[in-house]
Order: C-alpha cells, then structure tokens, then sequence
C-alpha cells in the first residue's frame, strides 16, 4: 500500500473545506463526541419528491424484472446497447441532475436506492451507472462547472451520453499526486498525453472527465469528448468481478481539447477529483445494499428449505450464526446507506469521513455476505449460475456476486486507502493544534505557539472524556420501548466507547508522535473501532424511525439489536489488539521475506505467469 503524499492530502483537505462545512457526526465521532442531535430524528421528504421518487424507483424496478439479462451481461462481459438506452429513457441517466438541464433532480437517496435496485440485479451494470452519475461528468460540473458547460453537457447526460473518471495511472493510483498525463497549453486549448488504468465505461462512453498536469501550474480537470482525435481505449481489462462494466485503458496521444473545456482553475483537479471521489464513494455502498439483500433473500430461501439431520439446515446453530449475520449486516449496511444519503442531500456538514465510512463497510460488509451465502451453499456455491442450469437446478449466481462484490474492496479506493483517509480524520483536531509541534520542518517560533495552543486545546477536551451521556440510564429514551429490544442501552455504550476511542488516539499520538503516521495498522484499528460505532448509531437511527412510521417497527429493533451485539464483540477484539498485536514482529518478517531470506520455501513451485 502506498499512502498518499503530502500534495494529495491537502488537495484532500482544501476538497473539505472548499464550502467551509460543519465537522459531521464522524468527525464528531472520532474526537469522543456522539452527537445523535445531527442524525436523529430525521426530517421526512416532502410528499411531492416522495411521490416522485416511488414513481421512479417502481419503474426501474418493473424495467429490471423485465428487461435486464444478467446472465448474458456475465456471459458476454458487457452491457447491451439496449440496456443502456433502457436507462437512459427512464431517466436513470439524469438521476441528479437538475430538471432545468433534462434531469430527474432526485438526490443521493434516491439515486442509492436505484443502484441497490440496479445491484440486486446486476452488480456489473450497477457499477456502470455508478461511474456515470457518481464520479463521472456530471459529478464533475456540480463541483466546479461554468453555467455555459453544464449547458453544454449535462443535457447530453441525462439524455444518455454515458460517462467515465479518468484519474488512475500505472503509477498513480492512491498517490494522484504522482499524475503523470501532461495538458500542454497550446493556444486556446490544451493537448492532452497520457495513459489512464482501469476506467469504468471505457469501452462505451462518449464524455470524459480527465484530470492531467499543467506543466508550471499543477493538475486540472477536463472533459474530453470520447471520439476526439488520438483518444483509443487500448484494451478491456479482465477483472474478477463486474465482467460487463467495460473497464479497459485509454491512451491519449496528442489529444487537442479547447480551453473551455476545463473545469475549474489550472491547479484545482486534485481537489475536484477529491470531491468527485467523496460523493462517488457513497454510490458504491448503495451497489452494496442491492447485493447483500439479495444474499439474504437466497440465504433465508435455502437455510429454511434445505434439509440435514431431520431439519432444516437453520436449525443448525453454525448455519444459524451465518444467517444471523448476513440478515443483521444488511440492515445496517442499508442504515449506513440511508443516513448518509440523507445528510449529504442536506448538505448541511462536511461528509468525508461519513462517505469513507460507507464506503468501507459496504466493501467489506458486503463482500462477507456474500462470501457466508456460498459457504452456506456448499457446493452450489462454488457452482456457476449457467452450470446449475445447465443441470436442472436453479441458476443462482452466489459466485459470480461473491467475486463482482470483491471488488467493492479496491474500486473507489482500497480499504487500505479508506484506513488511511480515515486516520487522517481520527488524528485531525490533534494534528490542527499540534501540528507544529510534530512538523520537522517548522521553527521554533511556531513550535512554541503550537505547544501554547494544544495545551489549552487538550485542557478543555480530555476532561470532557471522562464522562458522558453513556453512564446516565435514562439517556437516548427515544430509543428504550417497552416491549422493544433496548437500542438505548447500544446507544450509552456507543457513546462511552467513543470517548475511550478518543483517548485511545490521545494515547498513541502521544507515544509515537511523528510517527504515528506510519503506525498503519494502529490507525487502521481506530478507523474499524469508528466505523463499528457509526454503523451502530445508524442502525439504532433507521431502526427508531421505521419504527416511528409504523413500517416493521418490531423487526427493525430486533435486526438493530443484533447488529449491535454483533459490533460490541468485534469492538472489544479491535481495542485489545490496539496494544496487544504482532505488528512489529510481521513488519520485521515482511522486510525477510522481501530480502530472499526464505525463498527456500518457495521450493518445489513453479510460476504459471513464466511457463508456456
């Protein structure tokens, strides 16, 4: 893993504070404070965009039962032109863009609840859609846009001119700093060289939003018609997963784009590929959605059906656990999904963490999910859809959602780089008070106003880590009903083990000081301790408020319940090995094993990759 380097982060930073947002509930979070005021209750949509919505998603689901080939996307390893133009004209293209320029003006909500939609279906053609509304052109100009190029573009668009992000390079992956594709000026325009890796919707897009470097001025963002001249998508990567997205690489070879064309300021492309990136990492937990509920339909289907020992498999305690857990995991990743699409239509604080989070639980989660449902499959989990067929059997693809939600893990930022963005937020308020004091490069003049600064910041803030709502039993009422499990009791503890994350970082930011940073997997730990409590105040959240609308309320508070033991066990496991790990003795290992030290146990194997 490569960590970003000191220019992308502060393009990262300037992305957040570009708008000057409030910190948000993460943020919040992370420094020991549980501001449920932020995420409950939750405000209901006005009855004319509810009706719009329902209308919306009732027809894209009706269009998916109909009309979407799934098999034959696996099979052929694309989405038919068809399909696309199916979309098109539902106006799923346009899901979030204004209606003044031919869109559907919906919102994150209602575009996350489409690809989970979409996901249940086909996480392939989920993940083509998500590139076009979440990180491709239209993103792009929501950000930064002149009103003359969103004129220009965004009909296109909503029509169903599909788009693709440009920004990875073979060495420029989680370090866009290290961008390599140069935008020359040249007159009244810009030509662009380069080559991009791994674009989603390579093969079919007609715009394109590419970030290159201004030679003497830093990175910018430009959108470059597909068909222009010296564009060639050299070739369709073969991944694992999402075999229909149409992933490939494109080459640019001298490609001319006029000046009107770029997107904000020469110098502003890492931070508007970085809000691109922030909004974008929120529609892939809503592909996640789609397909873990779709693991928990098939899960339910055949643990209560199929039959050993005289019983129904789910009478099996170890099958039990497994069910338990893909049915708790999918409502709180669709919690997760919910509130953090609502907080980002209200536009009221800044997401980063929020959307990160996201981001990781759902690749995580969901990749687990599907991974438990081929385990509880046997062998027919590990079988192809077309092979059961092929037998008589019903052509369920556990395996092929088992491998497409893998990549969940990597696409959008690895889980690794979430860790790292994360981290950057666990330690912020600290680095933004004694930054300085940890900076080798600034003087002694601004050392000793940072150590003035953090002492009365750290003053204020570790006593107010000692207590909290969470030792008070009458705290979060809403949340305590009778003849209901208790949410409020997860709530007091969630509360409490987030001030004791709190100083958990106050701990090993003052042990390792300068190098907490490289303190990666310590760090990593804090985020999956934080990502645990925000799933949990979701869960509890969308529990109470299903609850409150008299839509399953029961049901909800038993799947939140459980969720919630579920994340106290795997806290208590993250704290202890906060301290208690074999990270410097793997560290020492790993640099071994890299200096030929034990290459003998590589005897007698072969590399497929050198044999004919």
């Amino acid at each position: 893993m490569s960590i970003p380097g000191r220019d992308a982060r502060r393009a990262a930073a300037a992305a957040r504070t570009a708008h000057r947002l409030e910190p948000g509930f993460a943020d919040h979070l992370f420094l020991g404070r549980l501001r449920m005021d932020l995420v409950h209750p939750r405000p209901e949509p006005d009855p004319e965009t509810g009706r719009r919505r329902d209308a919306f998603l009732a027809r894209l689901a009706d269009f998916c039962r109909t009309s979407v080939d799934p098999a034959a996307i696996e099979r052929d390893a694309r989405v038919p032109a068809r399909t696309l133009r199916g979309l098109a004209d539902l106006g799923a293209f346009g899901m979030r863009i204004d209606p003044e320029y031919g869109g559907l003006g919906l919102g994150h909500v209602t575009c996350n609840r489409a690809l989970a939609v979409i996901g249940s279906v086909s996480p392939a053609l989920a993940a083509v859609l998500t590139a076009h509304v979440s990180t491709g052109v239209p993103q792009a100009l929501a950000v930064a846009g002149t009103a003359e190029q969103r004129a220009a573009f965004l009909p296109r668009c909503a029509r169903g001119a599909l788009s693709a992000f440009l920004l990875t390079e073979p060495d420029a992956g989680s370090d866009p700093s290290r961008l390599a594709t140069t935008a020359v000026p040249d007159g009244d325009g810009y030509v662009l060289d380069g080559v991009k890796l791994w674009t989603v919707n390579a093969a079919a897009a007609e715009l394109l939003l590419v970030v290159a470097t201004v030679p003497g001025a830093g990175p910018a963002a430009f959108v470059v018609e597909a068909g222009a001249r010296g564009v060639a998508v050299e070739d369709t990567t073969g991944f694992l997963g999402l075999r229909g997205s149409g992933t490939g690489t494109v080459r640019l070879r001298g490609v001319r784009v006029p000046a009107a064309h770029r997107v904000g300021a020469e110098g502003d492309g890492l931070r508007i590929a970085f809000s691109v990136l922030t909004t974008g990492r929120l529609a892939v937990p809503a592909l996640c959605v789609g397909a873990g509920k779709w693991c928990l339909r098939i899960a339910r289907e055949w643990s209560g059906s199929r039959r050993q020992g005289g019983h129904v498999i789910v009478r099996h305690e170890a099958v039990a656990g497994r069910v338990a857990f893909i049915a708790a995991t999918a409502f709180a990743l669709d919690a997760v999904v919910e509130l953090t699409a609502e907080l980002a239509d209200e536009g009221r604080c800044d997401l980063r963490a929020e959307s990160a989070l996201a981001k990781l639980l759902g690749g995580e989660l969901a990749w687990r999910m599907a991974d438990e449902l081929v385990q509880l499959r046997g062998g027919r989990g590990l079988e192809t859809a077309a092979s059961l067929t092929a037998r008589g059997e019903r052509g369920i693809p556990a395996e092929q959602f088992l491998r497409d939600l893998r990549a969940a893990r990597v696409a959008g930022g690895t889980t690794e780089i979430m860790h790292v963005l994360l981290s950057r937020e666990a330690v912020d308020a600290h680095l933004k008070v004694a930054g300085d004091l940890v900076d080798p490069e600034a003087s002694l003049t601004r050392k000793r106003r940072a150590g003035l600064a953090a002492g009365r910041f750290y003053a204020r803030w570790l006593p107010s880590l000692a207590t909290g709502r969470g030792h008070l039993p009458l705290s979060y009422g809403d949340f305590h009903i009778s003849g209901y499990p208790d949410l409020a009791a997860h709530l007091r503890w969630t509360e409490r083990t987030a001030r004791r994350l709190a100083r958990a970082t106050f701990y090993g930011m003052s042990r390792w000081q300068t190098g907490l940073e490289s303190r990666q997997n310590f760090l990593a730990r804090v985020v999956d301790i934080g990502a645990e409590l925000f799933a949990t105040s979701a869960a509890c959240v969308h529990a109470e408020r299903l609850r409150s609308r008299g839509d399953h309320g029961r049901e909800a508070y038993e799947l939140a319940d459980a969720w919630c033991g579920h994340a106290r066990l795997r806290t208590e496991t993250l704290f202890r090995a906060l301290w208690h790990n074999t990270d410097t003795r793997d560290t020492t290992l790993a640099l071994r094993v890299t200096a030929d030290r034990y290459t003998w146990l590589e005897e007698p194997t072969l590399d497929p990759s050198t044999t004919p």
